[in-house]
């Protein structure tokens, strides 16, 4: 028996390739080098050192501590702080999974454009008179609908096609890979984005990130990219000697992403030239990867010498080939992470903090009220931000860089709860921890700060950049989802509180 539970232990290079997988997202390098070229490299390795090292070695004794816990950082936080704050929190983390849902289902729509066409053509698109932005919006508004409908009704079958994203997601990655070695070597070693001084590895070549405060404020891109590794908390109690592999896996897969995404960046500079191809009113943090990967087959094409039509046909090809995979991963994502947040919140909490609508679930173990007054929600800020940006007349340029940073901030928020709450959680005698990274007090208080200043840091100039830049329309909404959020669970854990302690009177 002890032999068989031996060989099922997750041994160290099994836990790097699982934190890579989760970690490592191939559409993270083409945002960075449009954002910030060569010098994103720098901030991704100050990510890793400064927030996904320390932090993931907290989450995991978050994780091993609580492992039957089943409200996942609202468990961790209850079990650190306040129940009313932990209640806080942990809404606010549920607003960055409604804004993901806002973001990537627009999304969706240029990767079926691309599929189709072998190119974004979403700015073409037109229906009942509305102009391209709020077509796409209504379509994401009806692709919301239908999917929310389907996992309601217990049709999460395409869920599974995540996996074939996941795969396609990494022949990406060689392909970028291979594609580039053999391009920088057929061009005798020449850089579609020379390298002119050992400066462009600090500073951004995109005006819109050459101040101090733009520069600061990418770190938020940084952290966002190392983010999901609170959701393997748990694994701990299925490793060989947790004590010693958990640590080395963390360390080696901070050294091999940190890598991974330093040099996936670099390589988008031996085909893209950034004036010449991203430099275009067209092109945006949407649609960023497929024009990237079309750029790198036409490159590719022009290396093997082959014509300019059959050069111009890799390139869409290779557009095509990345917008299916993309595709897979995203509604792969989307039906597990439209209701497993809310659900495991939900579950996680005491019910007597929800109107009883909320907890019910159907016959399919959903909470069908809940799912669709997320679903609301997530369709209101569609329209709302699609409105407000034909209002100030502005392109889908500035709609994705408005949903980017909006989808950035709520996502790291919690983390800045979570770190600070790690000092109280030590100091619980009552926990059983088979996983312990900090020994000392001393040690984790140090790392615990500098960790809260990175993300404070981060999310500050994030915040502020838009109020500096008087884009009030930015500004607000990089605010609203966390704020809105965090009062309203504020209103909702007051009033139900106040009515537990009035039945309890009586």
């Amino acid at each position: 028996m002890s032999e068989n539970n031996n060989a099922k232990k997750i041994t160290t290079g099994a836990l790097v390739l699982m934190i890579f997988s989760t970690i490592f997202g191939f559409a993270n390098t083409p945002v960075a080098f449009m954002q910030m070229g060569y010098g994103a490299i720098l901030w991704y390795i100050l990510g890793a050192l400064l927030y996904f090292l320390p932090s993931s070695l907290m989450y995991a004794e978050y994780g091993s501590a609580l492992k039957e816990s089943k409200g996942g950082i609202y468990s961790w936080l209850d079990a650190s702080i306040s129940e009313k704050w932990s209640f806080i929190a942990t809404f606010i983390w549920l607003s960055a999974w409604v804004i993901w849902q806002v973001m990537v289902s627009q999304k969706i729509c240029i990767t079926i454009s691309t599929i189709i066409f072998g190119h974004d053509t979403t700015n073409t698109w037109h229906l009942f008179g509305l102009n391209s932005t709020l077509t796409v919006a209504l379509i994401s508004i009806i692709g919301v609908i239908a999917i929310t409908w389907l996992v309601n009704h217990g049709i999460d079958t395409i869920a599974k096609i995540s996996s074939i994203g996941g795969l396609a997601v990494m022949l990406l990655n060689v392909t970028l890979i291979l594609s580039s070695v053999f391009i920088l070597f057929k061009n005798h070693f020449q850089l579609a984005q020379p390298i002119q001084h050992v400066s462009q590895f600090a500073t951004s070549v995109n005006p819109q990130f050459q101040s101090p405060i733009a520069m600061i404020s990418f770190m938020i891109y940084a952290i966002f990219a190392y983010g999901g590794l609170e959701s393997m908390g748990g694994v701990t109690d299925s490793l060989d000697k947790p004590e010693k592999t958990f640590p080395r896996a963390i360390i080696i897969s901070t050294v091999v992403i940190g890598i991974g995404y330093a040099l996936n960046i670099f390589l988008w500079g031996i085909s893209t030239n950034w004036n010449h191809v991203i430099n275009h009113p067209d092109v945006n943090l949407g649609n960023i990867t497929y024009v990237l990967m079309q750029n790198l087959g036409l490159e590719l094409g022009k290396a093997f010498h082959l014509s300019t039509h059959a050069a111009l046909t890799m390139g869409t090809v290779f557009s095509r080939l990345s917008a299916i995979g993309m595709l897979c991963a995203y509604l792969g994502s989307f039906f597990v992470l439209i209701y497993s947040p809310l659900k495991s919140f939900i579950m996680g909490s005491p019910k007597e903090l929800w109107p009883e609508k909320v907890t019910k679930l159907n016959k399919k173990g959903m909470p069908s009220f809940a799912l669709w007054v997320q679903t609301a929600i997530v369709c209101v800020i569609i329209g709302g931000v699609a409105i407000a940006s034909t209002l100030i007349h502005q392109d889908s340029k500035f709609l994705f860089n408005l949903l980017t940073s909006m989808s950035n901030v709520a996502s790291t928020l919690p983390y800045l709860f979570l770190v600070a709450a790690f000092p109280f959680f030590k100091k619980r005698q009552d926990l059983d921890r088979p996983f312990e990274a900090f020994h000392s007090r001393k040690t984790m208080l140090v790392i615990v700060t500098i960790t809260l200043i990175t993300l404070a840091i981060a999310n500050g100039f994030t915040i502020i950049q838009p109020f500096i830049e008087k884009d009030w329309v930015g500004a607000a909404a990089t605010v609203a989802g966390p704020l809105v959020f965090g009062i309203f669970a504020w209103a909702l854990y007051t009033t139900r509180s106040k009515r537990i302690k009035n039945n309890v009177n009586n």
